[in-house]
Formats: C-alpha cells, sequence, structure tokens
C-alpha cells in the first residue's frame, strides 16, 4: 500500500518538478499521471493540443518507469537509478471517471494512499478540484512550490504589494537583475546599456533584406506512441477543430532541446528584426516555436533564455534579438503567471469595458474575406500555433474592436492553441487583447485599425478591403470598427492619456464623418451576428464613400 502518491499534471512533464522531490522507486511511491476527458472538453479543445499533451505525458511516463531520464538527460533531480512506479490512467482505460478530482479520488482508495504530493497547477479550476478531492478523502495534501518559474507567486505577490499599476517593464527590470540575464559587469545595469530593444525589433517582413525565406522550424514526425493518441484523439473527439495529419511538435525533452538549438542556431540572429511582422505563407518566420515544449515542461525557461545569451555573447545573434526573445521569457510569461495567481478567481469575470456581443463564428470556422484574419484564423485552426502579433494585434484586436464577450474570447484561445494553459492564456486575453481588466495590466487597450496590420504585413495587397478606406464599399472592417470602438467607450476610456492623441483626432472629424463611420460599423456588426462571416458585406446605403482622412492606429 502506498504511503504517498505524487501527482504529475499534463503540463508538468519535468524531472525537476517538486512533487517528485524525494520519490523513491517501489511501492511506497506512486506517481499518478492521468488522462482525462473534462481537460479536452471543459473548453472544446483542439485535436492538436489533445494529441500534443496525451503523447507528451505518455513519453514522460515511460521515461519515470525506465529509469527517471527524459531522453536528453534530467532536468534537475538527478538520474534515478531504478524506475519509478507510475499509475498512468490512459483516457480509454475502463473506469476512468472522466475528471482529475475524480482519479485522484480513484487512486487514494485504489493504493491506501495518506498523503499526495503536486506541485501546484497551471489552472485555478484544476487545482481548487484537487484541493477538494483530498480534502473529501481525508488525506494530507502536500502542494509544493513550481520552482520551474523564475518568479514564486508569493514573490510577484511582494513585488505587486502596493503598487497601482503592475507595469510588465518594471517587473522584467527585476527580473534581469535577479537572474544576471543580459548584466552587465556591475550587476545593476543592462547590457548594452539599455533595457529594451523593443523599438528595433517591428520591421515588417522583406526577404531581400533578410537574405531569404526563414528556414522552416525542426518538425518531428509522430513515433507510434503518437499515432496511437492521434487515433485516438481522432476517433473521440472528430468534431473539434484542429488537424492531426501535420502533427510534427516536440514531444519529449530531446526532442524540445533539438527544438530549441534549431531556433538558437537557425532563426534567432532575425527574431528581433521580425518578431512583430506577418507575412502570407509564413507561419513561423524566425519565431521559436517552441512555447508548448516550455508550457509542457520539456524544457525550463532559464536554460532557455541562458541559451540565447550564450548565442549573443558567442557573437552570433545581436543584442536586440536575444534581449527580445528573453524580454518574452523572463518578462512577459513570468509577469503574465503572476498576475494570473495575483488576480484569480475573480479576474476571470472582468469586463471592463461591458462588452456583451457573442465570439463571431469566423473564429470556429475560419470563414472571412479579411486576408489578415483568414490567416490568422486558418493556422490557428488547423495547426494550433500563431505567434503572439497575430493573436493581440489581429485576432484579439477585432474581438476587442467588435465588443466580443471576454468570457467565450478566452474560452476560444485555451481551447484552439497547442500551447495553451489557463495561466497564460486568460491574463493574455483579459489583460492585453481586451482590455476587459480596466488597465490592471496594460495601460491602454491595445485598439488599432488596419493601418497597422497593413504596415506590419503584407495581408492587405490582395484583400477585398482596402486599408485606406474608412467607409464606403469595400472598406477595411477594422477601420469604422476602430473608431466606433473608441465612441462608444469614449466615458470609460477618455481620460487614458495614451489615447489622448485618438480622442483629439476624433473631435476634430465633422459630424457627417463620424456618423458614417458609426453606420458603417453597424452594418458590419449587424452582419456578423447574422451570419458570423463579413462574406457579402457591402457599403451601407446611406453611407458615402470616403476614401480620405486620418485614420489613427
Amino acid at each position: 500500500m502506498a504511503r504517498t502518491l505524487r501527482l504529475v499534471l499534463g503540463d508538468q512533464l519535468s524531472r525537476g518538478l517538486t512533487a517528485l522531490d524525494g520519490a523513491q522507486p517501489g511501492e511506497a511511491d506512486v506517481i499518478l499521471m492521468a488522462e482525462v476527458a473534462e481537460e479536452a472538453t471543459h473548453v472544446p479543445s483542439s485535436r492538436v493540443r489533445i494529441a500534443l499533451f496525451l503523447s507528451a505525458m505518455r513519453h514522460f511516463a515511460a521515461d519515470l518507469v525506465a529509469g527517471g531520464l527524459m531522453g536528453g538527460g534530467p532536468m534537475g533531480g538527478g538520474p534515478m537509478g531504478e524506475g519509478l512506479t507510475v499509475d498512468y490512467v490512459a483516457l480509454d482505460d475502463a473506469g476512468n471517471s472522466g475528471s482529475l478530482a475524480g482519479e485522484l479520488t480513484r487512486a487514494i482508495a485504489r493504493h491506501g494512499a495518506r498523503r499526495v504530493v503536486m506541485t501546484e497547477a497551471g489552472d485555478w479550476r484544476v487545482e481548487q478540484a484537487l484541493i477538494r478531492a483530498a480534502a473529501a478523502a481525508g488525506v494530507d495534501l502536500d502542494i509544493r512550490p513550481d520552482t520551474r518559474f523564475l518568479c514564486s507567486r508569493n514573490d510577484f505577490r511582494d513585488w505587486a504589494r502596493g503598487r497601482r499599476q503592475l507595469r510588465m517593464e518594471h517587473f522584467y527590470r527585476m527580473m534581469r537583475r535577479r537572474t544576471g540575464l543580459l548584466m552587465a559587469d556591475d550587476g545593476d545595469s543592462p547590457a548594452g546599456a539599455r533595457w529594451n530593444f523593443d523599438a528595433e525589433n517591428r520591421k515588417p517582413f522583406d526577404a531581400r533584406a533578410a537574405g531569404g525565406r526563414p528556414p522552416a522550424p525542426a518538425g518531428f514526425p509522430p513515433d507510434e506512441v503518437t499515432r496511437a493518441v492521434i487515433r485516438l484523439v481522432d476517433a473521440r473527439f472528430g468534431a473539434h477543430v484542429g488537424d492531426t495529419a501535420g502533427f510534427d511538435w516536440p514531444v519529449t525533452r530531446a526532442q524540445a532541446l533539438t527544438a530549441l538549438e534549431d531556433f538558437i542556431t537557425r532563426r534567432l540572429e532575425r527574431f528581433g528584426d521580425y518578431q512583430d511582422a506577418m507575412a502570407a505563407g509564413e507561419e513561423v518566420l524566425f519565431h521559436a516555436r517552441i512555447s508548448p515544449a516550455l508550457n509542457l515542461g520539456l524544457l525550463e525557461p532559464l536554460e532557455v533564455c541562458r541559451r540565447a545569451e550564450a548565442a549573443w555573447a558567442e557573437g552570433r545573434a545581436p543584442l536586440a534579438a536575444v534581449e527580445g526573445f528573453i524580454r518574452q521569457i523572463l518578462g512577459w510569461r513570468e509577469y503574465v503567471r503572476g498576475i494570473y495567481w495575483l488576480e484569480m478567481p475573480g479576474y476571470a469575470a472582468t469586463n471592463a469595458l461591458d462588452a456583451r456581443r457573442p465570439l463571431p463564428w469566423m473564429y470556429w470556422s475560419g470563414e472571412t474575406d479579411m486576408a489578415c484574419m483568414a490567416a490568422a484564423l486558418g493556422q490557428t485552426l488547423r495547426t494550433g500555433y500563431a505567434h503572439h502579433i497575430q493573436r493581440l494585434m489581429v485576432m484579439g484586436n477585432f474581438a476587442l474592436l467588435t465588443g466580443a464577450r471576454p468570457e467565450e474570447v478566452a474560452a476560444w484561445y485555451l481551447a484552439v492553441y497547442a500551447d495553451a494553459v489557463d495561466w497564460v492564456e486568460l491574463p493574455n486575453v483579459q489583460g492585453m487583447a481586451l482590455h476587459a481588466d480596466g488597465g490592471r495590466m496594460a495601460s491602454k487597450p491595445y485598439a488599432a485599425g488596419a493601418g497597422y496590420i497593413s504596415r506590419m504585413s503584407d495581408h492587405c495587397r490582395g484583400c477585398r478591403y482596402d486599408p485606406k478606406r474608412p467607409t464606403g464599399d469595400g472598406a477595411c472592417p477594422f477601420n469604422a470598427l476602430y473608431w466606433d470602438f473608441l465612441i462608444r467607450n469614449r466615458r470609460r476610456l477618455d481620460g487614458n492619456p495614451r489615447l489622448a492623441l485618438a480622442y483629439r483626432s476624433l473631435d476634430r472629424m465633422a459630424p457627417a464623418r463620424v456618423a458614417a463611420l458609426e453606420r458603417q460599423a453597424a452594418d458590419f456588426l449587424a452582419h456578423l451576428d447574422r451570419h458570423g462571416s463579413d462574406r457579402g458585406f457591402g457599403r451601407p446605403t446611406d453611407a458615402p464613400t470616403d476614401a480620405t482622412g486620418d485614420l489613427f492606429a
């Protein structure tokens, strides 16, 4: 009979996981891992996401049994010698309860466990359910910090205490000093005498300037374990979005290390220049595509940052590119996790702009004549991947401008992305994409008209919508929607200093033009309400054609 049951969740596939600290071979310690339908259906998860999690879990469990090694070597803790005892519940096992709480309850009874050890979960809902299940079973529950992150929940709470605004830049500088990453010899000043090279990392993609097309990221053809998972997922979740036929994500630590090295050696050098760019037919550009491996636990953030820093020190990547990459992990990734655990559970219900419109059906169908949205939605629904600008400034921006309900938007982001875990998706939706938290994270809504997308992509070329037209037949919907967003939210946003220029531009407009913008937006939104797509959207009969005027974006 097991004295201790050690729980490993699907996004905790790290040999250095605190739940595994002190685990001994034999029957005294049993590792519990469970595939459950609830985690695939509480939002209708993409088949790509489900297959990635299940395959990575099965590979990790096999490594624990075989000797505690994860392909490329142990991540902390050292090799275990003989294997650990793993109680692995597969999705199609007879008696599977369908929930993590249910499987924990069953395992406690099955093994006669008197103690459960787990590492902090990445989802408030999951952690609370497990706490309740352990209490109901009458066992001791030891919840340990997740030391894979570089800022603990308590440390973030201490940093946030007394701050009226929680700005990522301030947090990021603190983390740079704490870790020593990209710091000068004095330990207090940044390398290159600048903390942030963001202003230099905003170039639209130009194949000639970039030296040709970006190299394709390393892919990993499914082995038999992954193929079996894909068959199971396709059979059980066939109605969910996602194309498993092209599945090539890393599912082991060895593969994740290969993916990291592929990025460092082949794309990091150009990452900074083009990290905000979008281009037709280029779904990855110079991005790393390692966020799923990081969020599963196959890679750890500090090792990733140090590998990038070493590339700069060796002269193989410029400081601006390396700083931009490290900021995404050391700054943004740690910051959004801190926000999540600081603000939950109330954070999920925030709706500061009182957005009430249903999420347009195009988010699930991909059907739209807006080229930028079609590209971003299409690759998201098919592959489970899109980079941060597509997520924020195209799909997130459109949801913001149309006034989509935050709870529906958050559920969509959690469902469709291969790297989705609640701690990262929810703050990015509530705080960044939708400004639903009223500015707790971002100093202004990330709203933009067609001008931004036109500058940073080639999607507008050949699109049926003209990014320079605010109203009239063929006007890009982003333009009228942008101004309509400012108009209907003026009471809430008028005092925001970062929107002062936009509101001054609005106040200079002739009343007739303002009315035309509002009519254009209303007609477009009415069409979305009817059909969930913009196809067939035409010029309002009472709106003048206006191809001129300043479009602030």
